[in-house]
């Protein structure tokens, strides 16, 4: 094989073209460096890159405008993701004879790119399309590449990207070792990591890791009976971290290639795996799932036959009954004739990141965002950049509550072995929101027996219901707050009075999560509850907009029950005169009792009484107090 040739493979050249009028001549080329160059070649081919590139050296000791020598290096330290190797290799050929190197321009570029110097890749790519006699495919990639650059280009001027620092940390021994690890899953308060872990160079199996005290805990397999002989990865651990959903390919009751199942988080570790059913699953390939904080969508990656191209992300909604809908593909606006893949939905159930060789990036799979709108569409997908996103193939990405901590897997220079986790912090523009969570327990008041129950949360601004959540068995909850918005939460079961309280999160950030263990009351006659989400102006008794969520919750327990019969009480702080607060307070009681007569409620069923600041809760002499008491409370007269 001639060296020219050698050279050639190395370089990833489509297509050699035309030389012309050359200063380098490799048939002048010493026999001692060709004999160098030669033994080169065999270690490359053998993927011993630097044990070749220490050949060639001494080759160019021996024969110092040895071109072909300096190419081969370069397409050495291109396959090593030496950039800054390759281009300096690359350009002292170049120097040597400008006409010999054009066809080189190409993978020149790439190397170029790969460090990031878009506009000199796009001024090299530029030069090797002038080339006359480019074969179609030759021609194709450099137009592929050259819209690449220009992209990255527009990119760079219209994002801030000087100050950010990508600098992603391998989270160690710990979590990573000789074999690959990848595809990090993380529970909503960031202390429990499950990855999945190639063992023996076949089987994938999951392994799991505890944060204590900021520490993680040695990975170990995950307890239970979800591991086996077979290949499980790709999975997806609910916000709770009581169910895995996980990718299975060829298991005996699989309907496709790879599946989507699901095991339970017991005192026993994890169940043995069950198939999600066909309403998920096609005859296809189905694998990458990614769960919704309250655990109602299911989004995932399919190659089936009414996508838009190769691998589209499609959504399937979880139901009361337990059954899950008939997967629905998420359309244009994500999907392209391209591949699209590993999708992760945040805390905030608004964000999505996803990977995409159709929509413009850097030139492989690229990492994505696209947040969902108020009325359930989907936006614009947005590119995370450079150096997020680079000229390779771009994998999984997932990001914690705190919207700013992300983890990923990699093979980078400092990998352990294979690819490693690593974690780094996300760029201002291309966060979610910041997610904290209530969690506890719903009781019944009287016997502290846990109670399965309902629990939503509403944005009060918009009366959009943002989530909506079954606690478990025992009446164990746990529910996300997006930050930035001010939210109505509401606790219901047939038989009870509802709970009802708001978290006001627009202003300010609370520096914890929320712990509330919620007491329902049995729905008997003396029963009373403060309705936390009917809200007024100041010394004002008409309703205000944010008030409907919540008074449309009461009109349904009216409703749900006919024969309750309730009083609506109005209560006031101190300040102001007393009898001015007793008239206030009475109009406001019987601003409600009206909205649920105009709803349809017997008004022989309300009565309505306003209470001043005689009945106080709590101490007026702090603000803290004072807003407690300024209240609208629900009483039942009768059952």
């Amino acid at each position: 094989m001639s060296i020219k040739r050698f050279c050639t493979i190395l370089s990833f050249l489509f297509a050699p073209a035309l030389i012309m009028a050359q200063q380098y001549d490799p048939a002048k080329v010493s026999r001692r460096a060709v004999e160098l160059y030669e033994r080169a070649i065999r270690k490359a081919q053998d993927d011993d890159f630097k044990g070749g590139i220490l050949l060639l050296k001494d080759a160019v000791k021996v024969e110092p405008r040895f071109l072909d020598a300096y190419l081969s290096i370069a397409g050495m330290y291109g396959e090593m993701k030496d950039y800054q190797g390759a281009i300096e290799n690359y350009e002292k050929a170049k120097a040597i004879d400008a006409a010999y190197f054009q066809d080189y321009n190409l993978p020149f570029s790439i190397n170029l790119a790969g460090k990031g110097d878009f506009t000199k890749a796009l001024e090299a790519v530029k030069e090797f399309l002038t080339i006359t006699n480019l074969n179609e495919k030759s021609r194709q990639a450099g137009e592929f590449r050259q819209k690449s650059y220009q992209f990255a280009i527009e990119y760079g001027k219209q994002k801030t990207l000087s100050d950010y620092k990508f600098e992603p940390q391998n989270m160690g021994d710990s979590i990573n070792s000789v074999v690959s690890e990848y595809y990090p899953a993380l529970t909503i308060d960031g202390n429990e990591l499950i990855i999945t872990r190639r063992i023996k160079n076949y089987n994938e199996d999951f392994f799991g890791s505890t944060r204590v005290d900021g520490k993680w805990s040695k990975a170990r397999p995950l307890e239970g009976n979800i591991n086996t002989d077979a290949n499980e990865g790709a999975q997806s651990i609910s916000q709770d971290g009581q169910w895995l959903i996980f990718t299975g390919c060829n298991f005996p009751d699989g309907y496709g290639s790879c599946d989507l199942y699901i095991s339970y988080l017991t005192m026993d570790g994890w169940s043995a795996p069950v198939n999600l059913g066909n309403k998920v699953n096609s005859d296809g390939w189905d694998s990458a799932p990614t769960l919704s904080p309250d655990k109602r969508d299911l989004y995932f990656a399919s190659k089936r036959n009414d996508g838009y191209g190769g691998s589209d992300i499609y959504v399937s909604h979880y139901l009361p009954s337990g059954q899950w809908t008939e997967a629905e593909n998420l359309g244009p606006e994500v999907n392209t004739a391209g591949d699209e893949s590993c999708p992760f939905i945040h805390a905030d159930n608004q964000t999505l990141y996803f990977t995409s060789n159709g929509h413009l990036g850097y030139g492989g799979d690229d990492l994505f965002m696209i947040k969902k709108g108020s009325k359930g569409t989907w936006g614009k997908a947005i590119n995370l950049g450079y150096p997020i996103n680079t000229i390779e193939n771009e994998g999984s990405l997932i990001i914690a509550a705190d919207g700013k901590t992300a983890y990923y897997a990699s093979d980078r220079s400092d990998s352990k072995g294979g690819l490693d986790i690593y974690t780094f912090e996300l760029r201002n523009d291309i966060r979610p929101d910041r997610t904290l969570w209530v969690k506890g327990k719903v009781f019944d008041k009287k016997t502290t027996k846990g109670l399965p129950s309902a629990i939503e949360l509403t944005d009060l601004a918009t009366q959009e219901v943002m989530s909506k959540v079954q606690t478990d068995e025992t009446g164990n909850y746990l529910v996300t707050l997006p930050v930035g918005k001010d939210y109505a939460f509401n606790v219901n079961r047939k038989g009870y009075l509802f709970f009802s309280d708001n978290f006001s999160l627009s202003q300010k950030v609370p520096d914890s999560t929320y712990h509330i263990d919620i007491p329902l009351q049995p729905l008997e006659a003396n029963a009373s509850i403060v309705l936390k989400n009917i809200f007024f102006d100041s010394k004002q008794f008409d309703l205000k907009p944010a008030s409907t969520s919540e008074l449309d919750k009461l009109f349904l327990l009216l409703r749900d029950n006919p024969t309750i019969k309730i009083q609506i009480g109005g209560h006031t702080d101190n300040v102001g005169k007393p009898e001015d607060n007793l008239v206030l307070s009475n109009n406001r009681a019987q601003a409600v009792v009206k909205y649920l007569v105009g709803k349809g409620i017997n008004a022989q069923r309300l009565s309505f009484k306003g209470f001043g600041a005689t009945v106080p809760v709590a101490d007026n002499a702090t603000e803290e107090g004072r807003a407690q008491n300024r209240r609208t409370e629900m009483k039942v007269i009768s059952h």
